[in-house]
């Protein structure tokens, strides 16, 4: 099985540049015989939609049979995202988690100096996380629609298109296991107008799920966009 590991990425913050490498060296660790690609749709701002669908469409010209989408900060555990790669074969989406653990600024710092995760400061975890790393065959994505560019900067993207995923693939698998995310300064601006219109287009896949015509409806909004 091929396997091609995608990172949406963009430099430009010391903290994210660190992490960066440190996530990359451990993907390849865990799959060091799969592609691993760093994309940027060029977008500006940054666009993780825009470069999550870009590095797909790269990881299909090379005859890739699954893709890991991979946030640049966040690192899953090897049994679980092997199990997801395995899984990916059934056409879904699968999550190689079921637990995010968000470490603190100290969190981080500890991590990153070889303390287990688990023994890490963390300021947010949850089991409700839908995003940061991804795992699905490339054909699949493309038939969910892939993410929606019209999520700009930070927000939304992730909920979006795992509703797109359920909706149009079947219900997303989860495989037990925790993702953990590497701490840097929030891109969170909730007074800034795209946050604000992230937040009513997110608002109207929440209200779609479940429904696939309705799902489909906002798919087919994005080529009149």
């Amino acid at each position: 099985m091929t396997v091609a590991v995608v990172f949406p990425w963009r430099g430009g913050q010391p903290e994210r540049e660190r992490h960066f490498e440190y996530v990359a060296e451990a993907l390849h660790d865990m799959l060091p015989d799969a592609f691993h690609l760093d994309v940027d749709s060029a977008a500006n701002p940054f666009s993780r939609a825009g470069s999550r669908n870009l590095g797909v469409a790269v990881a299909a010209s090379l005859k890739a049979d699954v893709v890991v989408l991979c946030d640049a900060d966040t690192i899953p555990e090897p049994e679980p995202l092997f199990a997801a790669i395995e899984g990916a074969k059934d056409g879904r989406l699968h999550l190689p988690y079921t637990h995010f653990r968000g470490l603190s600024p100290a969190g981080t710092f500890e991590y990153l100096r070889g303390k287990p995760a688990a023994e890490c400061h963390a300021e947010l975890e949850s089991d409700w996380s839908t995003g940061g790393v991804w795992v699905l065959a490339p054909d699949a994505f493309v038939r969910s629609g892939g993410f929606d560019e019209r999520f700009v900067a930070w927000g939304n993207e992730d909920c979006a298109g795992r509703i797109c995923c359920d909706a149009i693939l079947g219900p997303t698998v989860k495989h037990e296991g925790t993702i953990t995310h590497l701490w840097h300064p929030s891109a969170i601006d909730m007074t800034s107008d795209t946050w604000k219109a992230n937040q009513a287009l997110g608002k109207r896949y929440d209200d779609a799920e479940g429904d696939l015509d309705a799902v489909k409806a906002l798919i087919a909004e994005r080529g009149s966009a």
